[in-house]
């Protein structure tokens, strides 16, 4: 089968089209013919050689697919071949055939094409399990979120204002804040304005319940200083750095929970739990249309290269995909 293989990697890897075997499913697992295959900023992080694929992964770069079951293995019953799903996957997206495990699988929504379905998995699971599980947010309570014009951001403030919340997102452009805007989220242009006093202003000066950051460095403080008391802020990246000089005067006052978290390398029982809330929470309003996609751009897999340089470039709103 087709693949994307990385050469050199580091900063000057480069991508190409190769031919490799295709996986046979083992048990609990099903072999997905590939109609498309969602990036994410890890991709980039493991062809530049630092963010290696977790044991018994493959090191095809990709973590989630969508497409036509081909095969199913030893013991898999709630899926059949011919079904048309969507997947989470620790690697192998970027090919024309990859496994997932059933408990990693969804299926395609009501009124979205197959090669869309593909911007699905890997967003909702990690706004799910971060902002539901892991910051715990209640209703009624508030939201920053940070990258709001990305896969991540974009899918995190739709969710958030489909439950109800009151959405805080920053991003770099008066395009981008307009692209919030119309996601049902306050834009906060962060070239131009201070995130931390645009949300004090906007609540009476008691900040946010929950922060989902992905850029670290001295947001990090900052976050602090637009939350509330009791607060609670989720890292899932360090863009800027994850080092930084922090005073935690202010978590120790405002009983700030600190937070990160990293989806990949969990066991695929644990990504079975969050699937089954996907299911019951989430893939309703996306039936419904109340959530969909937002996707950027779409190339074909041998303009990998052309995808990754764009998703490097941080010009893109919502997400990129590969069709096969």
């Amino acid at each position: 089968m087709k693949a994307i293989e990385v050469r050199n990697p580091g900063q000057g890897y480069t991508l190409v089209v190769a031919e490799i075997a295709t996986p046979k499913p083992g048990p609990g697992e099903v072999l997905i013919r590939n109609t498309a295959a969602g990036l994410n900023r890890a991709d980039l992080a493991q062809a530049m050689g630092g963010y290696p694929p977790p044991p018994g992964a493959p090191a095809t770069l990709g973590m989630e697919s969508s497409g036509e079951i081909a095969e199913v293995g030893p013991g898999v019953t709630a899926y059949r071949a011919g079904d048309k799903v969507c997947a989470l996957m620790g690697g192998g997206g970027y090919a024309e055939y990859a496994l997932a495990s059933e408990k990693c699988l969804l299926p395609i929504p009501k009124g979205l094409g197959v090669a869309e379905a593909a911007a699905l998995p890997e967003v909702h699971f990690t706004v799910w399990t971060n902002l539901m599980d892991t910051a715990r947010l209640k209703p009624g309570e508030s939201v920053l979120i940070h990258g709001g014009t990305s896969g991540i951001g974009t899918a995190a403030i739709q969710l958030c204002v489909a439950r109800g919340h009151k959405v805080f997102s920053t991003a770099a452009s008066e395009e981008k804040c307009a692209a919030i805007r119309a996601l049902g989220g306050h834009a906060i242009n962060y070239k131009e304005q201070d995130f931390v006093q645009v949300v004090k202003d906007a609540t009476g000066g008691r900040g946010v319940d929950v922060t989902l950051d992905m850029v670290g460095g001295d947001y990090i403080q900052r976050n602090m200083s637009a939350a509330a008391i009791w607060g609670r802020i989720v890292n899932i990246a360090y863009q800027a750095g994850m080092q930084a000089s922090v005073n935690f005067g202010p978590m120790l006052m405002k009983r700030l929970s600190l937070l990160a978290t990293t989806l990949r390398a969990r066991s695929n029982d644990e990504k079975g739990v969050i699937r089954d809330a996907l299911l019951r929470e989430v893939w309703p309003l996306i039936d419904a249309g109340t959530i969909r996609p937002i996707v950027d751009h779409t190339y074909p897999l041998a303009e990998a290269a052309e995808a990754h340089k764009r998703m490097a470039g941080s010009g893109h709103i919502g997400k990129l995909l590969l069709t096969m």
